[in-house]
């Protein structure tokens, strides 16, 4: 093996000097050295000072001068873009370019280093007049909504999406650090854990495909159940859908949700323990890795918001008030986003747990807790300041009695009839919650609109790209 690789060396040592008799350029190109090639984030953290690199990447603005002309390339590895020295050749904002050159240190403060082109190879050009997005305008997020096939192209939405994908390796992180095993629920099922009847039913050519009514997930809860009864604590992450006929701002017809369930608890307070870690190990991670992405929000998109993980969590509050509301806020009533919002605000902006909901508003699987003449759930919310629930769970009815009865009122036996198995063979007392990933995003940020925290958004009557 050694003697052929060294015959093969030989071999192209002798044609590269047979190729060099005739000329210089031959060797010289034969040995030149490769520019390495760096991302953005990379080059503006001064890696490779000095040396000929490579950047690939989008022309985010083109400011020309007498003798040069400056360009920002960015390749979506960080919020700040390069500084490109170059002479003046015309490029326009939003091509696709490949620039070679050295990398200095830059007279400028606000750039620290800028890459001095050699060469630069237009690989897509880019029509600035039919462009929407233009150099010197600050677009909101309103306006970038109209081109969800091009707004991962601007700050905002880059930026977005950078603290999106952190965020999601942040929980990942949490819940492996904390001994969660990650469960992939099915997205399509026949169960509907949460009773509202607002489904995506699955069906080919008008016909049903499996044996029974199958549905697009609303929730990984039940599959969770499942596999508590042989991990003491699990957790999925994926999409989940909801045919709610709604285009508002709080709405989606596809988003993301974290669910864990945790086995031999009986205590609510064993599950907002779980709430309150994860959001804060979330939003430390969110603002530790991506500072300057989040600050961006803070400073241009949504002015004055602010978040800290070490707000004081409240449990145990329903407040009443002398405000009016839009709706009724009597015993047995379910808490709307108003009133959700009004407790946020009466406490302090903190996040707040509100626990023991009134029974009869609570799916089959809720526990009991048998107290008269109030009878409620122990189910708990955490609310949070912008955007009222952000995560919803319960303590699970473990009592086969009790919850066979439930079911058997709802007319629903049969067809859970594997759920009340998980009763009658080792069943122990649980508990889990659900966060909405996308709400969390715009706890966060401050982002009012749901639609602008996601990458490609599903809603009623749009066209999913």
């Amino acid at each position: 093996m050694f003697q052929s690789a060294a015959k093969t060396l030989s071999v192209a040592t002798t044609t590269a000097a047979t190729l060099t008799r005739g000329t210089s350029f031959s060797i010289r190109r034969y040995c030149q050295k490769t520019p390495a090639t760096l991302r953005v984030s990379e080059a503006v953290s001064g890696a490779k000072l000095g040396a000929n690199v490579k950047v690939q990447g989008w022309v985010r603005s083109v400011r020309p001068q007498k003798a040069n002309l400056f360009l920002h390339v960015n390749d979506g590895s960080s919020l700040q873009s390069l500084q490109v020295v170059a002479s003046s050749e015309l490029l326009t904002l939003g091509s696709a370019v490949e620039v070679t050159g050295t990398l200095r240190k830059s007279p400028r403060q606000r750039q620290p280093f800028e890459l001095e082109a050699d060469r630069i190879h237009v690989v897509g050009d880019c029509d600035p007049v039919d462009f929407p997005f233009k150099i010197k305008e600050r677009h909101s997020l309103e306006y970038i909504r109209q081109f969800p096939h091009l707004r991962c192209r601007t700050n905002a939405f880059s930026s977005l999406l950078r603290i999106r994908s952190e965020a999601t390796t942040a929980v990942h992180s949490y819940f492996k650090e904390n001994g969660f095993v990650q469960i992939h629920t099915p997205v399509i099922t026949s169960n509907d854990c949460e009773g509202a009847g607002e489904l995506f039913q699955v069906e080919v050519k008008g016909e049903k495909f499996f044996s029974v009514p199958a549905f697009l997930t609303v929730s990984g809860q039940l599959h969770l159940e499942v596999m508590s009864g042989a991990f003491s604590r699990v957790y999925t992450f994926g999409p989940t859908f909801r045919a709610e006929n709604s285009q508002s701002r709080r709405h989606l017809a596809e988003f993301y949700m974290v669910e864990a369930e945790v086995s031999f608890t009986q205590s609510l307070e064993d599950l907002t323990k779980v709430m309150e870690d994860m959001f804060r190990s979330a939003t430390e991670h969110v603002l530790a890795h991506c500072a300057e992405d989040v600050d961006l929000f803070h400073k241009h998109v949504t002015p004055g918001h602010r978040v800290s993980p070490q707000g004081h969590f409240a449990i145990d509050i329903l407040n009443q008030s002398s405000q009016k509301f839009a709706f009724p806020t009597d015993w047995g009533c379910d808490l709307q986003t108003e009133h959700e919002k009004h407790l946020v605000k009466h406490c302090g902006n903190i996040p707040v747990f509100v626990t023991d909901y009134p029974y009869d508003l609570k799916p089959f699987y809720a526990r009991d807790n048998l107290d008269h003449p109030e009878h409620t759930a122990a189910a708990v919310d955490l609310l949070v300041p912008g955007v009222g629930e952000l995560c919803g769970g319960s303590l699970r009815e473990e009592r086969l009695d009790l919850l066979k009865a439930r079911l058997g009122e709802a007319g629903l036996e049969d067809t859970y009839s594997w759920y009340l198995d998980l009763r009658r063979f080792g069943s122990v007392p649980h508990g889990g919650f659900g966060m909405g990933f996308e709400r969390f995003l715009q706890c966060i940020l401050g982002v009012d609109n749901i639609k602008d925290v996601i990458a490609f958004p599903r809603f009623s009557h749009s066209c999913p790209l």
